[in-house]
């Protein structure tokens, strides 16, 4: 599999620009060879909004997925992102992996929830994901889940050979980029994309280190 992560500040509070963002990156990663293209945590919404998320969440399917299996049927790869999740009166910090065919195949709702906005937002979730994408075995994790061993043992016990972790990783943080991402895919033999934002939404400064990394520890590729 060839694989794509893109690190970027999204646009914050503007679902239409962010699918846009994700229209325009998956036709140039596909256009690269990718199989599957990673974005950041709660990327079709923006992260750092409080309260607002409650108007921006939708349920799955919905519009926002909708778009996104588009986008993923026509550029021919699949695509993971980062997603405001309503269910019923329960949001999710949920990441949603969708087929090159434009189906939606996992979704990951975050476990660990990180920090007194998510706490108070969102309901965590109770459940791993692990899917075959083009006969590679992926599992998902949001941010703070991929911090806990317990969580990347389960997932490859489970079988996944590929872990995609949608992230928001802030200052002064990058020890988890830096040290902990590598240290997740040695001690499990697997592969992880690690898939940051950049630039800021109001206090929180993110600090980009996109990685993929090998189960050797060492990384195939890092951004700045």
């Amino acid at each position: 599999m060839r694989l794509a992560v893109y690190q970027g500040p999204g646009a914050s509070g503007d679902v239409p620009g962010n699918l846009a963002i994700i229209r325009r990156v998956a036709a140039h990663a596909a256009a690269e060879g990718a199989s599957l293209v990673v974005f950041p945590e709660l990327f079709t919404t923006g992260y750092n909004l409080g309260s607002r998320l409650r108007e921006l969440a939708e349920p799955l399917p919905g519009p926002s997925l909708d778009a996104v299996g588009a986008t993923a049927a026509d550029a021919g790869l699949a695509i993971l992102t980062g997603f405001c999740e309503r269910d019923g009166a329960r949001l999710f910090n949920s990441a949603v992996l969708v087929g090159r065919n434009g189906s939606m195949r996992a979704v990951h709702r975050k476990c660990h929830l990180y920090g007194a906005m998510e706490g108070e937002l969102f309901t965590p979730g109770d459940a791993l994901a692990v899917v075959e994408l083009d006969r590679l075995r992926v599992g998902i994790l949001i941010c703070y889940d991929v911090e806990f061993p317990e969580a990347v043992r389960a997932l490859a016990l489970a079988g996944a050979e590929l872990v995609a972790v949608p992230t928001t990783l802030m200052a002064p943080h990058d020890v988890v980029a830096r040290a902990m991402v590598p240290v997740r895919a040695a001690e499990n033999q697997v592969f992880v994309a690690y898939a940051n934002r950049t630039g800021s939404e109001g206090a929180l400064a993110y600090i980009g280190q996109s990685c993929i990394v090998g189960p050797d520890g060492a990384d195939f590729a890092r951004a700045g």
